[in-house]
């Protein structure tokens, strides 16, 4: 995930932010609200005669405050329980439990899993299983890297592009490489078609891994700890892995230079851009909101950009082990970065800071010849600067 506040870059996934509008909902969810809140008014004046004609020795029957509060706290559990599906995707959205009596009711467009309400109220705990998998592709393999991909089910083009540009780069500095790719459930109308297209490429590629969680934006923070859990469960005996977006250029040569260096850590060690002094986003019109809730703290520790960051093969299985006690955010490299305070890890700086790049801006060949990673703008330019780049080599 590329980062947020003032460093505006795109959003690697193609997802983009979306509201919830009581007023787009269907007629027939309009209805069932409707006859729910006639039904709680029913049973509140029904619980009100009762009252009154139960105590005669009253002359004046007094319902306690609270049992209206109650009966209002029920009417926004109702409302704030049912599940709306989204304008285009037909997916579906989770919204928060109800409110105290006097906080503000806020909805939440956090999206988790069809097994899960919130990412506010559950941590991550192991919870997907994965519906494609390579469990033995490690032990073939037995790389030095892997290459961990998260990328939207139906980018197709891009998975392509990667397959045919440092994806396909196996071998380098005589280490074994292996890149993956991680997606999650399709959604929409022709969802069958498109799992049953990505079954097809899986068994024509061998390098997807697929998990039941719902792939979107604001659960990129559940990607993550799936890709961290593969690393931890089937491929331990990896030296180094990266979690690298889709949208990015990767010069592996450049890479395993450093991971080779001698001065380059073994474990705990993870870099990439780094992040200080974050403040966190409070701002509930803003794509990258987090509340007080979720997490109080005013600033995030130091962090990697999600974009794509290069760590110690010990590193998966500890972040997992603090995800546990952790409470999730949908920030997925902040919150990476909380998981490493708790763990007391500090993430390193890279040997020069230009090797991990945002934007290039004009292209350059010496630029890319010298860089490890940087934003591209589609998988069509990653192919024709990938040709250009090697064209010497």
């Amino acid at each position: 995930m590329h980062t947020h506040q003032d460093m505006e870059v795109k959003l690697s996934n193609g997802y983009g932010w979306k509201r919830c509008s009581l007023a787009q909902n269907r007629a027939q969810q309009r209805c069932h609200i409707k006859k729910g809140f006639i039904l709680l008014l029913t049973l509140t004046f029904l619980s009100s005669a009762i009252i009154h004609f139960s105590d005669f020795s009253v002359k004046t029957t007094v319902i306690p405050d609270t049992f209206f509060k109650n009966v209002v706290n029920q009417i926004h559990s109702y409302y704030m329980t049912i599940k709306f599906p989204f304008d285009r995707d037909n997916q579906t959205i989770f919204l928060a439990p109800a409110p105290k009596a006097n906080q503000e009711v806020q909805e939440r467009t956090t999206q988790i899993s069809p097994q899960t309400t919130d990412i506010s109220v559950h941590h991550y705990h192991l919870n997907y299983h994965f519906i494609l998998d390579e469990p033995d592709k490690c032990s073939q393999w037995d790389p030095f890297l892997v290459l961990m991909v998260p990328v939207a089910p139906n980018q197709v083009e891009a998975r392509n592009a990667i397959r045919s540009t440092w994806g396909n780069e196996s071998t380098v500095q005589g280490k074994a490489v292996l890149t993956l790719f991680v997606v999650g459930l399709t959604g929409g109308s022709d969802s069958e078609k498109a799992q049953q297209q990505l079954e097809e490429e899986s068994r024509q590629h061998r390098d997807l891994l697929q998990s039941n969680f719902v792939d979107s934006y604001f659960n990129l923070t559940i990607k993550t700890l799936v890709i961290m859990d593969w690393l931890a469960t089937r491929c331990p005996q990896a030296n180094f892995s990266m979690k690298v977006d889709s949208d990015m250029y990767l010069n592996i040569e450049n890479l395993m230079t450093l991971l080779l260096a001698p001065n380059t850590p073994r474990q705990n060690y993870i870099t990439g851009v780094v992040m200080r002094n974050r403040s966190v986003i409070r701002n509930k019109n803003s794509k990258w909101y987090v509340s007080e809730e979720l997490y109080p703290e005013p600033n995030y520790p130091t962090y990697l950009l999600g974009m794509g960051y290069v760590f110690s093969n010990d590193l998966p299985e500890k972040i997992v082990e603090a995800s546990k006690v952790i409470k999730p955010f949908n920030i997925e490299d902040a919150y990476v970065g909380v998981c490493l305070k708790h763990l007391d890890i500090a993430p390193s700086s890279p040997p020069d800071p230009s090797l991990f790049g945002i934007y290039m801006g004009q292209y350059k060949r010496e630029d890319f010849l010298r860089v490890i990673t940087t934003i591209l703008g589609s998988p069509q330019q990653l192919i024709d600067i990938w040709k250009d780049v090697k064209r010497s080599i």
